[in-house]
């Protein structure tokens, strides 16, 4: 409401004034008789023109801070939600421990239920705090990488995440690929794609992961055989605590995090990430840029003789 009644105040001090200016600068040219006339008609307008530069600036950053403000408190909004649940929950258990009501076998499974729930919040709040820090004050690696050693890593996360049900990762990798960047969190953002492809794909789990060089810039592309994202939700998909219709619908766990922490390393290494989807496909592609390898000069046949 503050913001919106600071436009209004930028409008009524420097637009309305600036336009009686233009139609006075407009006159002067037009009914001038002297040079003076006509000079005073044209400083005028420049003066204006100025004017309206500086209305134009202003909105757009009172436009900026409203939409950061929006963004925060979105993000307040979704943070006090998520927490509400395991908050509710301990309190619940805790009420019943104090009762002192509980049979010995409801107390070992009250209590494991509160350290569940313990657990559960204690890694919201990390992954939360995380997320903040890379989008914000975490320095990246730029060291020199082969692409199929981040697959493998990535890979390697991926099959300890998924113990429960081991799934093989189909592999096409163009050789010689490299990039510049940050071995850890890049391995961690490929192994995000990977599990959220497995935790969407329905039993018959079929998930790719492809590398390929285009021109200037490397592809990643996961793809698996999940239900797909539905074409409105597509752009919010990456925005923090935004999960898909389908999440909801199949019960996969999860809080809406994981895709804002590959947005946020991708954007880190100056790459760029979207997605293709539809029913019984969706593809997210990560671009970055590519390294060219480091060309070694052998000396001349010449040169060898003369030394």
């Amino acid at each position: 409401m503050q913001l919106r009644r600071a436009q209004l105040v930028l409008m009524l001090v420097a637009l309305l004034p600036t336009v009686l200016m233009i139609a006075l600068g407009i006159v002067l040219l037009v009914i001038g008789q002297s040079t003076t006339t006509l000079i005073s008609g044209v400083l005028v307008l420049a003066l204006c023109t100025s004017g309206i530069t500086g209305y134009i600036l202003g909105s757009v950053f009172v436009g900026k801070g409203a939409s950061l403000v929006r963004v925060q408190n979105d993000f307040v909004s979704s943070v006090s939600h998520e927490l509400r649940t395991p908050l509710t929950s301990i309190r619940l258990l805790m009420e019943s421990l104090r009762d002192g009501r509980l049979e010995p076998g409801d107390r070992e499974q009250v209590l494991s239920l509160l350290g569940r729930e313990t657990q559960r919040l204690e890694d919201l709040v990390g992954r939360v705090l995380e997320l903040s820090r890379l989008q914000s004050s975490y320095v990246y690696a730029r060291d020199r990488l082969e692409v199929a050693d981040v697959v493998d890593e990535a890979i390697a996360i991926f099959d300890a995440s998924t113990l429960t049900r081991p799934t093989p990762i189909r592999r096409t990798l163009e050789p010689g690929l490299t990039v510049t960047g940050d071995r850890s969190t890049l391995a961690r953002a490929i192994a995000n794609l990977l599990v959220n492809a497995w935790k969407y794909s329905g039993d018959d789990k079929q998930i790719e992961i492809v590398a390929r060089g285009a021109g200037r810039w490397i592809e990643l592309l996961v793809r698996d055989n999940g239900a797909g994202i539905q074409r409105d939700e597509q752009r919010a998909i990456f925005e923090q605590f935004t999960r898909g219709r389908a999440a909801h619908e199949i019960g996969a766990p999860g809080v809406g995090l994981g895709l804002s922490f590959v947005q946020a390393i991708v954007r880190g290494h100056r790459g760029r990430i979207d997605l293709e989807s539809r029913p019984g496909e969706t593809v997210f592609r990560i671009r970055l840029r590519r390294r060219e390898p480091v060309k070694i000069e052998l000396p001349t046949l010449a040169a060898r003789s003369r030394s």
